[in-house]
């Protein structure tokens, strides 16, 4: 089993590959190559990076770089599937409530209210999409932040390169993708963080090909006017979720879909998220609630280990 660790989009990323060729040994030094330069064009917090030009030029028609392309294909995709619960437009609600920085760089300072525009700022559909040319056009007042689309797009692009040289799993900060069964024909032994006790472990996923994500309120967080504040919008309002989850683990097809579900589940909250998943049963989840009670899905309940 080959291996590697690194940190890359503010996130510890593991490389697991189930190989043990000449090849499948340089392809997984590339990897971190790889996220580089995929945070180049994609981080928000990155003043050269192509979003934070793509955010200066509102007006202005753009070529973008297929990765672009594809995690913003994407992010909309997403916020049609989550009916705008999930949206790549709530970069100006998340400056105003403080998170003007990665936590790799430090945790937000505890930092005053400011006078927010984010709720002109909500429309995807104004954006210009020219796919023969692959370029795009914002308009004036509405910026973007890919968050954990890009992540988990990220992780996802990587597994399907590694996974040309034997079974792969990437886990980029939370954002799993795993290709397949091991090369023995055993499931990924996947471990869900405790949010309250988060040195352990509380279940573990036994997973062939999937995506698993987590959102929670459990670790970006910082203090507002002296109000707990976290990174989860709710673009319903435009501040963080009122909610009663503290983390919502899910299972899904792809990671890119993992991850907007977790994190609709968490905006919605354990009564209205129960309906969710009942009407959308291509996902497993594991919810911690604010009290300490643990509620799994039954097709979450399939796959967990011993």
């Amino acid at each position: 089993m080959l291996q590697t660790e690194f940190r890359a989009m503010g996130s510890r990323v593991n490389i697991f590959l189930d190989a043990d060729t000449p090849e499948a040994a340089d392809a997984i030094t590339l990897v971190p190559v790889w996220f580089e330069a995929w945070e180049q064009s994609l981080s928000r917090f990155r003043e050269s990076s192509e979003l934070s030009l793509v955010n200066r030029s509102a007006g202005d028609r753009l070529h973008v770089s297929d990765p672009f392309w594809q995690v913003l294909h994407i992010a909309l995709d997403m916020e049609k599937a989550s009916a705008g619960l999930v949206t790549p437009v709530v970069l100006a609600a998340l400056e105003t409530i403080g998170y003007d920085r990665s936590f790799a760089n430090g945790v937000p300072d505890a930092v005053s209210q400011a006078e927010s525009q984010y709720f002109a700022e909500t429309d995807v559909t104004e954006i210009k999409l020219f796919p023969e040319s692959r370029e795009i056009r914002m308009p004036e007042g509405l910026r973007l932040d890919f968050g954990g689309t890009a992540k988990g797009w990220a992780a996802h692009q990587a597994m399907l390169r590694l996974a040309e040289f034997g079974p792969a799993l990437v886990n980029a900060g939370g954002d799993i993708s795993i290709s397949g069964l091991q090369t023995n024909s055993a499931p990924w032994k996947v471990g869900i963080i405790d949010p309250l006790q988060p040195a352990i472990d509380m279940v573990w996923l036994m997973v062939g090909r999937s995506g698993v994500a987590t959102s929670g309120k459990d670790y970006r967080k910082w203090l507002q006017d002296g109000v707990l504040r976290h990174h989860i919008i709710d673009p319903r309002t435009g501040l963080p979720a009122e909610t009663d989850i503290l983390s919502a683990s899910v299972s899904a097809p792809t990671v890119m879909e993992a991850e907007m579900a977790a994190k609709v589940l968490f905006i919605l909250g354990s009564d209205d998220g129960a309906e969710w998943l009942q009407n959308n049963p291509q996902f497993g989840a594991l919810l911690v609630l604010d009290d300490g009670v643990v509620l799994t899905s039954q097709s979450m309940k399939r796959i967990l280990g011993g």
